[in-house]
């Protein structure tokens, strides 16, 4: 047989799905367009010696190259033994990289089985979790009040948008509602756990502050409803009246930070209130 029609038998060992392994064995054969490949086995999950030493022993059977991406230095160490013993060929892909990050750095590795697939999966939660804060903002479809893990209530200009961006950028599905009296709250606040519901408020002088300010920053005249010091009294006395038919305490958002407001929001995921000892109304 020719040796550019030699068959050759793969075995790609990961403890993980083995999708890096795969991509690179891809990678290269595009380089090797006549190679017959007879085979190509797939052994994901591998945590174990016993089941290693399995494999290992079919695939000197084989005589199979070994394509291994592992981080678990044990199992790493059972299958250079036994290749050097044997003179079964495999390539490591993941510890050499680590030994030289390990000698440069003085950091050891995590030898985290699955650590790629687990900071993807955070990843595209995160970015979900941005587009629902997004889709469900501002009162936009309360149907989507049921999915969130939490919904802030407040007048406008108690910082529920930015306030939902932040959190939603720490993988929590945030719904916001303004409370406006001329509208109706919507059914489906009253059908969603109370756990759920954050209320936000401010204190008047604050709140008059940042409208008026708000309202120049666009060339508007500060003298309107929106910034007018009656109006906006009795947009908050509306809002703590909901409140009270929610049973939730608000947030006083007035002297804090973005930062500080979210950390006070996670802490309301105790079930007692007793508990969190945080700065309310």
């Amino acid at each position: 047989m020719l040796q550019n029609e030699q068959e050759i038998i793969f075995y790609l060992i990961s403890d993980s799905v083995g999708e890096t392994a795969q991509k690179m064995l891809v990678a290269t054969l595009v380089q090797f367009p006549n190679m017959n490949v007879k085979e190509v086995k797939r052994f994901p999950f591998i945590e174990d010696l016993n089941t290693l030493q399995e494999i290992l022993e079919e695939a000197l059977i084989d005589q199979a190259i070994l394509i291994i991406t592992l981080v678990n230095q044990e199992l790493i160490t059972a299958i250079t033994e036994f290749c050097s013993k044997t003179g079964l060929a495999y390539v490591d892909y993941m510890s050499p990289l680590m030994n030289l990050i390990e000698v440069k750095t003085g950091n050891a590795p995590l030898q985290k089985p699955g650590a790629l697939h687990q900071l993807n999966k955070e990843y595209f939660s995160r970015i979900a979790a941005m587009e629902f804060a997004v889709k469900y903002d501002d009162g936009k479809d309360p149907r989507g009040y049921k999915e969130a893990d939490f919904i802030l209530i407040g007048i406008s200009r108690t910082s529920k948008t930015p306030l939902s961006m932040y959190l939603a950028n720490k993988n929590y599905k945030v719904a916001n509602l303004p409370l406006i009296p001329e509208v109706p709250i919507p059914k489906e606040l009253f059908e969603v756990s109370p756990q759920k519901l954050i209320g936000l408020t401010t204190n008047i002088d604050t709140l008059l502050k940042v409208r008026r300010t708000r309202l120049k920053a666009f060339g508007l005249k500060e003298a309107s409803n929106y910034s007018d010091a009656t109006r906006v009294q009795e947009e908050l006395m509306y809002a703590n009246n909901i409140f009270k038919q929610l049973g939730i305490i608000p947030i006083n958002v007035s002297d804090k930070a973005i930062e500080e407001t979210a950390m006070l929001i996670e802490m309301e995921k105790r079930p007692s209130q007793q508990a969190r000892g945080v700065d309310m109304v």
